[in-house]
This record gives C-alpha cells, sequence and structure tokens, in this order.
C-alpha cells in the first residue's frame, strides 16, 4: 500500500526532523500502516512515533498515508492525536447492510448529547437550564454507557458538581477529526435538536486534551467515583 510513495524522501521528513535513508521511509511508513491496521480502535500518534525510525517526521508520514487512501474503499483519518482506518464514507451503507442495527438514541438522549458536545464542560443543572426540562439519569446512563460521554471533573462552585464532555469514541463513532468538525448550530436546527432553546452564548467549543479540565474545574478523583458510585470503597470498579 506504501509502495507508491514510500520512495520519496519528502515522505516523512518535516520541518526539523533528521533525513534518513529512503529505505527507512518506506520501512516506517509500512509500520505506521501496520500499527493503525492491527488496531482494534484508534492508535495514539505518540505510540506510532515512538516506534518508528529515528528522525522520521511521523505528523508527516500520516498526512501522507491518509493522502494515499484517499478516494479508496478503506480511509485514514484522524481523531484528535489518533489515527484510525474506517469505511469510506460513501461506501458506509454497503458494509452496515449486513451488521445489527446501529444503536438509537432517543431524541432526549440526542439532544443531550448535543448540548454536551456544544457546551462542554457542562454540568446536569446547565444541560437542564438549556432545555427548559429535568434530565433522568437514564438518559445520561445511556450515553455514558455508550463510551460518549464522559465525567471530565467538578466544577469549582457550591455543591462541586460533576461536568460532562465527550470522548474520543464520540468523536470516532461521528467521523470527527476535533469537536471543531461538529455540524453548525444551523444544520442542528435544520435537524430538529434545540430548536428554540439554543442561548446567545451557545458556541462550539475549543478542544481540549483527554485529560485536560478547564479553568473552573477540578480533576475527576478516585473519591469522586466513589460518591459517583463508579467505584467501590477501597478504588476497584464496580461491576
Amino acid at each position: 500500500m506504501v509502495s507508491e510513495v514510500g520512495e520519496d524522501e519528502d515522505f516523512a521528513v518535516g520541518e526539523g526532523a533528521t533525513v534518513v535513508d529512503p529505505r527507512r521511509l518506506h520501512e516506517a511508513a509500512r509500520i505506521a500502516e501496520a500499527l493503525v491496521f492491527a488496531s482494534a480502535g484508534p492508535v495514539p500518534e505518540g505510540y506510532i512515533a515512538d516506534r518508528l525510525p529515528a528522525g522520521v517526521d511521523v505528523s508527516h508520514v500520516m498526512r501522507q498515508l491518509k493522502a494515499l487512501y484517499a478516494g479508496r474503499g478503506v480511509t485514514l483519518v484522524q481523531v484528535g492525536d489518533h489515527w484510525a482506518f474506517r469505511t469510506a464514507p460513501d461506501l458506509s451503507f454497503v458494509v452496515r447492510g449486513d451488521e445489527a442495527e446501529t444503536r438509537k438514541l432517543s431524541r432526549a438522549a440526542l439532544e443531550v448529547l448535543s448540548i454536551i458536545a456544544y457546551h462542554q464542560p457542562v454540568t446536569r443543572a446547565e444541560i437542564e437550564d438549556i432545555r427548559g426540562v429535568q434530565t433522568s439519569k437514564g438518559t445520561l446512563d445511556v450515553l455514558l454507557e455508550a463510551g460518549w460521554v464522559r465525567f471530565r471533573g467538578r466544577r469549582r462552585t457550591p455543591g462541586r458538581p460533576v461536568t460532562f464532555g465527550t470522548t474520543k469514541d464520540f468523536l470516532d463513532h461521528f467521523g470527527l477529526e476535533e469537536l471543531r468538525d461538529l455540524p453548525g448550530l444551523e444544520e442542528l436546527k435544520g435537524a430538529g435538536l434545540l430548536s428554540g432553546r439554543i442561548p446567545s452564548n451557545f458556541q462550539i467549543p475549543l478542544p481540549l486534551g483527554e485529560d485536560e479540565v478547564a479553568e473552573d474545574e477540578d480533576p475527576i478523583t478516585s473519591m469522586d467515583l466513589e460518591e459517583l458510585g463508579l467505584l467501590t470503597p477501597g478504588g476497584k470498579e464496580d461491576e
């Protein structure tokens, strides 16, 4: 798959990178391709970089591989700072025809997921304020179990409410590289989501790292997880 570009010296040498023998560049591309292909989920770019020859610019390697697969039945996509192979969007109907029916979310769950995606970090009270109705624990549980929503931290306000945010699995499932790729608000209105309830300050957030918290948040601790019922006393996950 990489032979078309593997002999091009610019293929893996970016700004500040060491010039590497073309054969090593070709091997680096093969390694990167194999690592992503063999993984069941998106692969961190840092993980790939650690396994490539010294001096090779991993970001450049991945961009060129992405270009190589563009227009094929399988494409290489970036999910945050991770990489994965996915079926080309225009061929997804062929693959899904024989698969089990995709999980369907209720209208309430879709609304809550949209609010969390566009307004994170957000608390349950803030979600309810935007929707204008109470949000059941079951709705949030569905999104947490799907792996699309996570507990981000605790807001530095009275009561220290838990904040919610989306996950890399959310980006991966919906074919997004980062939060900036979310549909615009007009598209959401066209889909019937949040219509008439979008506050004036409702904006697409700047992406944060997986473990980053906002300035008004504290990280989730083991004690917090115990309080939320996600860990049993002593630090073991509650099964």
